[in-house]
């Protein structure tokens, strides 16, 4: 056993607001060595991570979904912990509300104090930042919340199309951006803490996949609307349906009667694009859909969505997206086993 690395400690939070899934998922990744015979590693060798579901109070506990998780450990018995791990939180449709886990936020605190490595899932930074900690730290988090996000932390910069930001001065500070880059998040804690080749018999074992291409392909656009803008409001309720037309930024200026500068200035102001790179983000989105769900070519879906030239929406395209329109179509159709036909 001599030369073996001791055993980490990982304190899995519960809390009635996280995700069953993201939760038991992590727990059972990092509980690979434990649990299943990673083929990397003798009868006798020392799990790396010793994984705890630890909470407020022992006992069951129901999450978000109504499905109870048994808290293994009362935060109040845990006076050290090698890394904290805050899983997916389901947020309320009025949004995150602060204050409500004081006792959670002064642990994770403590424990960061303490030398502990702070890991969120998804939107577990919610509760993370509620310490402090990542003020003017770079961070992720799911990209449906990230204007939630910014409005009830604008001090923490967020980068949500990023799967995993590792920030802090001992690179103590980790988030997982969308859903299921929970499996990022375990196989990066894995290849720090155990090596790179046992990260690649988990992935092997669960059939892991790292999101290399970021997150930017799964995000989809919506043009801010909530600006009060009247005249670009009506303007963006044309371009719904006409964005593909011959010229639109140009249409939509006459259709507005504002002077050319105005109605730019006033766009860019409302929406946070200038009005041609809001055309390119529709049409672009359009033409996602079409690459899922139907059999026509890539030239032809250029011409669909508004573009002549398809070599220009090729290079706009995997701009936009990451990906080239060939390879979005791969990623994200379905695949034929799937069909029922």
């Amino acid at each position: 056993m001599s030369g073996q690395p001791a055993s980490r400690h990982v304190s899995l939070v519960a809390l009635p607001d996280a995700a069953v899934s993201t939760l038991t998922g992590i727990y059972d990744v990092l509980n690979a060595f434990t649990l299943l015979d990673a083929g990397h590693r003798g009868p006798a060798a020392t799990a790396p991570f010793q994984v705890e579901i630890v909470g407020e109070t022992t006992g069951l506990l129901d999450l978000a979904s109504g499905v109870p998780i048994q808290v293994q450990r009362s935060i109040d018995e845990i006076d050290d912990t090698a890394i904290v791990i805050v899983p997916s939180v389901l947020l309320r449709p009025e949004g995150w509300e602060t204050g409500r886990f004081p006792r959670l936020v002064d642990w994770i605190h403590r424990m960061h104090g303490h030398g502990a490595v702070l890991c969120s899932a998804c939107s577990g930074i919610f509760l993370l930042a509620e310490s402090g900690l990542f003020n003017g730290r770079d961070t992720t988090v799911h990209f449906v919340y990230a204007n939630m996000f910014a409005s009830v932390y604008p001090t923490v910069p967020i980068h949500p199309e990023r799967v995993l930001v590792v920030s802090g001065e001992r690179e103590e500070l980790v988030t997982s951006g969308a859903s299921m880059s929970w499996h990022d998040l375990v196989l990066y804690l894995i290849t720090r803490w155990v090596g790179a080749t046992a990260a690649q018999e988990v992935a092997r074992l669960f059939a892991l996949q790292w999101h290399q291409d970021g997150l930017t392909p799964y995000m989809v656009f919506e043009g801010n609307r909530s600006h009060g803008d009247g005249d670009i409001q009506s303007a963006q309720h044309w371009l719904d349906t006409h964005f593909s037309v011959a010229h639109p930024v140009e249409e939509m200026i006459k259709r507005s009667r504002l002077a050319d500068r105005t109605f730019k200035r006033r766009f860019t102001q409302a929406t946070g694009l200038a009005p041609l790179a809001y055309v390119q983000r529709l049409r672009v989105e359009d033409a996602k859909r079409r690459l899922e769900r139907t059999e026509a070519s890539v030239d032809e879906v250029s011409w669909l969505v508004g573009y002549e030239d398809p070599a220009f929406f090729r290079r706009l395209f995997k701009r936009t997206t990451g990906l080239a329109p060939g390879d979005y179509r791969r990623r994200f159709r379905i695949p034929d086993f799937s069909c029922p036909y």
